[in-house]
């Protein structure tokens, strides 16, 4: 059975090094609207990756051409890469450096390759989404509303910034709002680290760069991270989870503002803002002796913590999960749809995410791919999705150690006023919260209480 493809308008760029895969990847994509261009020392042009989706398609014998050609040419250009290799090694980083988790077998089939490239373009227009949202954060919550303040506020300081948060909140969105409102940094780039994933071994080639010639197959010069981050922003994700060797060479050039590439004697001047993020607690592991204590009040000039998904609320889940399916869908199709159902709010409301944002935005994405390719709010198969979800969890309205509550003892005045203003308004949230003079936050804890939208009828669906 044939189905349709979210493939459009999409730069596939294939570096194809000793495999001769140039041929078959266009061949695999010759029905869609798709460039497949030969990457070998091309030259990129930036109006052409702003018009398009891009993404790389790389043979793993370019390593032994180069490797670090190819990180620089990743970091310039911002595009997923496929890596293609004979041999099944997701797991080693020496064939597949570990920031680059997509692999397709030498033998690929052609809808292998199809549906690889088809979930990295929902991704790309996720992201791009967000780019394009520029300063916009989706920010319901008060928690949320507080924490934009605070990156106004601190924005445009050149000092370092510390982003606390757990694990799929969003920090490195925070991290690239403070870049983009930088005065200043905004104008440079913005180079994304995750400290977790530096191979042993590699961090001073990839952190400090190296000089043509420097070791075996270094066959040609190499920026690190800092020289590339140079007039812009340098962010380190999981700033705990970096090895204290490592912490002492980071604070050197925090203090003296050079770098030195391996290799070479000449010492290279660099000027960037730090923000670093970690979902761990720092003043903990400098009382166990794993993080260094004058790295962190380095780090720690300004504190920025991110609340959970949790914390900030039913309003910001809903809001966050029409925003992330508007994008798999698209505006077009969308539009030709009927809203949101309110049972499917409700439900994503409910729910717990342990992974945060992150966990919500692959919620999103399954219930975006099904309703494209349905083209309707199919309720039994999408409630199905909701199932089995993983470690989404349904949240309980109580405490298991509550009792639970008896309903002859409500202000049964008061749920028939809720329900009525409810009708009235047509289901809306917002549009009843101000018709009752109240805010959404307090209506959301409301409807709960009276376990409104347990009793709401299944056929509201459409609305």
């Amino acid at each position: 059975m044939r189905t349709t493809t979210p493939i459009e308008e999409l730069d596939l760029y294939v570096w194809e090094g000793k495999a001769d895969i140039v041929e078959r990847v266009a061949r695999c994509m010759a029905s869609l609207d798709v460039d497949v261009i030969r990457a070998d020392d091309v030259t990129l042009s930036s109006q052409r990756l702003a018009a398009r989706a891009s993404i790389a398609v790389v043979s793993v014998s370019v390593i032994d051409t180069g490797a670090l050609v190819l990180r620089d040419w990743q970091a310039t250009h911002g595009m997923p890469v496929i890596w293609v290799g004979a041999a099944p090694r997701d797991n080693d980083p020496a064939m597949y450096p570990s920031e680059y988790s997509h692999v397709l077998p030498l033998d690929f089939t052609c809808a292998e390759l199809r549906g690889l490239v088809s979930k990295l373009v929902i991704q790309l227009r996720a992201h791009s989404a967000q780019a394009a949202g520029a300063d916009v954060l989706v920010a319901e919550s008060e928690s949320m509303h507080a924490l934009l303040k605070e990156i106004e506020t601190f924005a445009d300081c050149d000092t370092s910034v510390l982003v606390h948060g757990e694990t799929g909140t969003g920090k490195e969105r925070v991290a690239e709002l403070l870049h983009r409102k930088h005065s200043r940094c905004g104008e440079g780039p913005f180079v994304a680290v995750n400290c977790g994933a530096i191979p042993d071994g590699l961090f001073e080639s990839l952190f400090f760069g190296h000089a043509k010639g420097s070791f075996t197959g270094a066959a040609v010069a190499h920026k690190g991270y800092f020289e590339q981050a140079d007039g812009g922003t340098l962010f380190l994700d999981e700033i705990g989870d970096l090895p204290l060797y490592q912490q002492v060479k980071l604070l050197r050039v925090l203090e003296d503002g050079t770098v030195t590439r391996i290799g070479s004697a000449t010492p290279v001047k660099v000027e960037f803002r730090l923000v670093a993020a970690t979902n761990r607690n720092l003043p903990n592991l400098v009382k166990e002796g794993t993080f260094r204590a004058d790295l962190y009040y380095r780090l720690a000039v300004i504190e920025l913590t991110v609340p959970s998904l949790e914390d900030r609320g039913p309003v910001d889940k809903i809001a966050l999960f029409k925003a992330f399916v508007s994008l798999v869908v698209g505006e077009e199709r969308l539009a030709g749809l009927p809203d949101l159902p309110y049972w499917l709010a409700d439900s994503v409301a409910a729910m717990r995410f342990p992974g945060n944002v992150r966990e919500l935005r692959n919620l999103a994405e399954r219930i975006g791919v099904t309703v494209r390719q349905t083209g309707s709010w199919d309720a039994p198969r999408l409630r199905r999705l909701l199932a089995g979800s993983g470690g989404a969890q349904p949240a309980p309205a109580e405490s298991a150690a509550q009792p639970v509550v008896d309903r002859s003892k409500w202000d049964m005045a008061e749920r028939s006023r809720l329900l009525a203003a409810l009708d009235q308004n047509g289901w809306r949230r917002k549009d009843t919260a101000q018709f009752l003079g109240i805010s959404r936050k307090v209506l959301w804890e409301k409807i709960r209480k009276y376990q409104i939208f347990d009793e709401e009828p299944e056929t509201r669906e459409s609305e």
